[in-house]
């Protein structure tokens, strides 16, 4: 009973994935490149040390949870997150490493269970790869200091960026400002 249970309520997550999240159906924006790197001659999270570390160490460092999301490429559940609602001012770091991803200013609703951003608090600060899992193609968010996973970026976010980065918000901490 337990196992149909999770069974389920897997099927619903990932039925709600694809729902919430899924990249608009205008082939012609979603073919489009979200981050080009060649635009940027030296990335400054290349300049700086990145954060390597072992499977065993990063079990030590991350919860059960985190380890699942940012280093085997997992989703929380929609509308289940720490952040999906937080409407606090502060910036959003990575929660393996630290490094500064997003800025509370940035932050949007988008109605779709995660916490969701406009931008990135600089372009140094994330990297993307393509995602074909689930039977989709997207475009995955990675953190340009440590390459956890952190949720993906669409074509279907507001003005003038027109990008939704629907990120984990176990992949987040948030630092308040006062």
């Amino acid at each position: 009973m337990r196992m149909r249970t999770l069974l389920i309520l897997t099927a619903l997550t990932i039925a709600g994935m694809a729902f919430a999240c899924k990249a608009p159906k205008d082939e012609t924006a979603a073919k489009k490149p979200v981050h080009n790197p060649k635009q940027h001659s030296v990335r400054r999270a290349e300049m700086e040390e990145k954060v390597v570390k072992t499977d065993a160490e990063w079990r030590k460092i991350l919860t059960p949870e985190q380890y699942r999301i940012m280093r085997e490429k997992g989703t929380e559940q929609a509308f289940t997150g720490k952040y999906w609602n937080e409407n606090a001012k502060g910036e959003y770091l990575c929660a393996a490493c630290g490094y500064k991803l997003f800025d509370s200013s940035q932050k949007f609703d988008s109605a779709c269970g995660w916490p969701s951003f406009s931008q990135p608090a600089s372009q140094d600060s994330i990297s993307t790869s393509v995602d074909h899992s689930f039977g989709m193609e997207r475009e995955e968010v990675i953190c340009s200091h440590c390459g956890a996973h952190l949720g993906h970026v669409f074509t279907d976010g507001p003005k003038p960026t027109g990008l939704r980065y629907c990120i984990n918000s176990a992949a987040l901490n948030l630092k308040r400002k006062p």
